[in-house]
């Protein structure tokens, strides 16, 4: 499969299936869902990092659990807006997770999303280290994915 760009991968996703955005790390992968009016992502779960295989079989499950359409993988873009190993090595896995899946995927910059979130938990949950790191990969991956959701909506709104 190929690696849509946010609004053709929205009109292959019709208004009543989810989006799950996934926000891959080297140890593990948040995940989030949309709303079935792809207006709101919400925290999911989160995800050893492992063999394609195995995190397939476990983001499939998830879509057929939640009814899912499609997919948005965090792009971990350089700070000075490069494309790096990093944003590369993303981009090949998830078009490699939606050959898996046979699911449709795009993805999304998601610069800092990691960082604001840490911000946010600190300074508005008063959250302890421990406790963020249980929450913060799918905080992250929801932070991604309503970046995406606002997006559209934005883009939406300017056409009418």
């Amino acid at each position: 499969m190929t690696l849509f760009n946010i609004p053709d991968l929205f009109e292959e996703i019709s208004i009543g299936l989810r989006v799950i955005g996934l926000d891959p790390g080297k140890k593990q992968v948040g995940v989030a869902l949309s709303d079935v009016m792809h207006m709101v992502a919400t925290p999911y779960a989160t995800l050893k990092r492992g063999k394609l295989s195995v995190m397939a079989a476990e983001i499939s499950a998830i879509a057929k659990k939640e009814g899912v359409g499609g997919l948005i993988v965090g792009l971990p873009i350089s700070l000075d807006g490069s494309f790096g190993p990093a944003a590369q090595a993303s981009r090949d896995w998830a078009i490699a997770l939606s050959q898996a899946t046979g699911l449709p995927v795009a993805s999304w910059d998601e610069r800092l999303s990691s960082s604001a979130v840490n911000r946010a938990l600190i300074d508005e949950a008063d959250m302890s280290r421990g406790k963020r790191q249980e929450v913060v990969d799918r905080a992250a991956a929801a932070w991604m994915l309503q970046g995406a959701l606002d997006y559209m909506a934005y883009r939406v709104k300017d056409e009418d």
